[in-house]
Formats: structure tokens, sequence, C-alpha cells
């Protein structure tokens, strides 16, 4: 492997989701030189992708967007973005972080975020950061407050045509551009990797995805978003206006069948959120929760799950055995209920909504020592002590790298490794001093 170059930081985090940058400010407030590797094109992780946040509906992206920017214009940050990261070794005199940067086809030294590349592509593919409900260009900025704002080419759907490369006042696109891998040297490293959803696809009983109207949490987040797709909630195979919405919960957690036994914590909470927002934007719409047991750990989520009780939302104590295809579009879900007499029942939907678990979103490599539990998550050694603290030496893990949490105990969490690592430094740079 070619290192094109090798980097000094004081710190290195990996992720750069709301964890990743509480993490990155807490360290570069403090004047420690922070790296932050993010694997998409932007910082934001999945936060900058929710309408809101519960238990208080506030706005995600009015949360997130300030620490995106304090982090991008952060004297002591530097920003990752597109990367993978291959390696996480120790090198003697602290860690080595191998990275890949990934071609994003523009010269990001040269791209200035005009977006006529994008204005000019004639190419529309399915976009992903609209749930896939939307079409986005083959070049395209991922979304309007994305940092850093510069382009990225789909090459795989790029058709060649040159249109974006006449139009660039900058002249940035580059056809040819490769990857790139590179070295962060580092005293002290945080990962917080953050999480993807149970996949779909391996569920055959809720129809592995091909069910048009049974989608995933994070699709109607977009149907939620002021800056969604349809700017209002419509079901995806027909645009119809849905008058009987349905959550499957656990559909991806607590499922041995899926290899999946534990609980996602925050499934039961985003579900209920989304149910009194939907509400609320049809307020003559009937919305059912399937549930095993309805989990509202945190402060302020029981009051929360007994307003949307009040609100009309219904509570089907029962679990959902298959969902089917219906006529006109609708989803058959079947379902044994444990509440009265019980039974199985089927019940007819004009949307389902299936609240997907949490996986890791990143494995470590085996040479980097970093210990997973059971759940494939990072392994905490001393979870009553400080639930930061990883196997190795320097290395600290926050957020949902080390398990399912909410948005707040994630970013408390971020605090707390920040706290670990600087502790670290400090003693590192301690013993230099007594050892001279």
């Amino acid at each position: 492997m070619d290192l094109k170059r090798r980097l000094q930081f004081d710190a290195v985090v990996v992720g750069g989701g709301i964890a990743g940058l509480q993490a990155a400010l807490d360290l570069a407030d403090q004047d420690y030189r922070v790296a932050v590797v993010e694997k998409d094109a932007s910082i934001g992780g999945k936060m900058i992708r929710l309408s809101k946040v519960f238990p208080t509906l506030d706005c995600a992206s009015c949360i997130t967007t300030p620490k995106m920017a304090a982090a991008a214009h952060h004297p002591n940050i530097t920003l990752f973005t597109y990367c993978d990261l291959l390696a996480l070794e120790e090198n003697g005199a602290g860690l080595s972080a191998v990275i890949k940067q990934k071609p994003r086809y523009v010269d990001a030294a040269q791209c200035i975020g005009c977006r006529q590349c994008e204005y000019n592509c004639p190419v529309y593919v399915d976009d992903e950061e609209q749930g896939g409900f939307a079409a986005r260009k083959a070049i395209y900025i991922p979304f309007s407050n994305a940092i850093p704002q510069i382009a990225l080419m789909d090459i795989e759907n790029c058709m060649l045509c040159g249109k974006c490369e006449k139009v660039c006042p900058t002249h940035a696109v580059r056809y040819d551009q490769e990857a790139e891998f590179f070295a962060i040297d580092a005293k002290t490293a945080v990962i917080t990797t953050g999480f993807e959803n149970t996949p779909l696809e391996t569920k055959p009983q809720y129809g592995r995805g091909e069910i048009p109207n049974a989608i995933t949490a994070l699709q109607m987040e977009r149907l939620l978003a002021p800056h969604g797709p349809y700017n209002r909630v419509l079901r995806p195979s027909d645009g119809k206006e849905p008058d009987s919405i349905a959550y499957v919960q656990c559909a991806g957690s607590r499922d041995k069948s899926m290899g999946i036994p534990y609980c996602s914590r925050v499934c039961c909470m985003y579900a209920i959120k989304q149910a009194m927002l939907l509400s609320g934007a049809l307020p003559l719409a009937d919305i059912t929760i399937y549930y095993m047991d309805i989990r509202a750990f945190g402060k302020g989520y029981e009051q929360f799950y007994q307003n949307a009780r009040a609100m009309g939302i219904q509570f089907v104590k029962a679990k959902v055995a298959s969902l089917a295809a219906g006529p006109d579009g609708a989803v058959a879900v079947r379902f044994e209920s444990q509440e009265d007499e019980g039974g199985v029942s089927v019940a007819e939907h004009d949307l389902v909504v299936l609240s997907l678990g949490m996986v890791p979103a990143w494995s470590p490599p085996p040479e980097s020592g970093l210990l997973t539990a059971a759940d494939g998550f990072i392994k905490t050694v001393q979870p009553k002590i400080s639930p930061t603290l990883t196997n190795q030496t320097g290395v600290f893990v926050a957020g949902v790298a080390a398990g399912p949490k909410d948005i707040v105990d994630s970013i408390a969490e971020a605090g707390a490794a920040a706290m670990e690592a600087t502790k670290y430094l400090v003693s590192l740079a301690s013993s230099k001093r007594a050892a001279a």
C-alpha cells in the first residue's frame, strides 16, 4: 500500500456523527489537534437525517447543524470525509490509523460548492438520502446543509457526457481520480462509528423489502421532514395519503432468527415520536403500534408514551408474524395478540413502518486488537467505572459504537470519552516531562 502522506495529530476521532463531533469539539477546545475521519461525504451521521428528536420533538437539524459548523470551523479540528479506516494499530509512540480516501471524482481543493455540475447533469438516480423516494443527479452534493459542500460523483451511474466538466467554473471535475491512502499518527483515539439498521432483506416474513408500502423508520423520517421528498406524508406506491398506518416493533431486534437477540432500546421511542408527528400531519389517520414491550427508559419518556396514548394512538400488544401485499396497495399484517383472549388476527393498513434495530456500523480489524462483545459492538472493559474504556490503551469508545443508545446518552458518553482521552494525553505529557 502506497501511503501518500503521514499526518500528525494529538487525537483521532473515527466517525463524524453527533457523538464524534461532541468528542472532537471537547478535545479541540482544550487545544488538542484533532482529526475526524468520516466514511460519508458529509459529517452529521444519522442524526442530521432525522426530522425531530424525542421526547422534546426539537428539530434534529437545529441541534446537529451548529455542531457540524463548529467542528468545520474550529482551528484545531481537521475533517477527513468520504474516508474509510483500514487499520488502527499501536506504533510504539502512540497509534497509527491507515485511511483510504475514496475518490469523489472532484478535486476537493478546487470545488466551491456552486452546484453547477449538479444542475447541468442529465442523469437521475434514486436518492438514498431521501429514502429512495426522490431522485438526485449522478454528480451531487449529498444534502443542502452538508459539510463540506463538496460535490461527489456517482461514477457507477455517470454516463461520461462531460457536461459537468464543461460548466464547472474551477475545473474541479476529475474523471480519472483514484483512491489515495495516508496515515494519521495520534496519541489517542475515540471510536464513534455509530450504527446501521438491521438488514430487512434477511426477514422473509416481512417481505424482504419487496412490499412497496412497508417502509423503514428512517424512510418515514424523510417523509416527515420539512425538506423531505414530497413535502408531506404520502405512501410510495401511488402517492396516496394513508388513512391507516401501522408500526411493527422489534422488526429487527429481539429476534434470534436474524441473529440479533438484543433490544435496540430506541425503537419504541422513535416509533412513538413518529406516530405523534403523523397524528399532526394526518389528523384523520388511524395509527397503530404493534409492540411486544414498551421500553420508555429515559427522563420524560414514560410521560411521552402516555401522551401518545392520550392522543388516540392505538397500542396493540402483539407479535407480528408476517406481512403481505394486499389489494389496492394495502399491507396485510398478521399478528398474534397478547391481550384478552389472544389469538391470531389479520389487519390491513395503507402503510406499515418497520421499526428496525441497530447493528454496528464498523467492525474493528483483527490487527487493531480491539475486542468486540457477543453482540458485535466494541467491548468496554470497565462499564461500571467508565463505559468508554476499551481493552486497548489510549483507545476509547462512545455512542452506539459501544452498544444501542439514544442521542442524549451518546452525547453524554462522547463527553466522557473526551475526558478519558484528555486524562490519557495529560498522563503522557507528565511521563515525558518526568523522563526528561
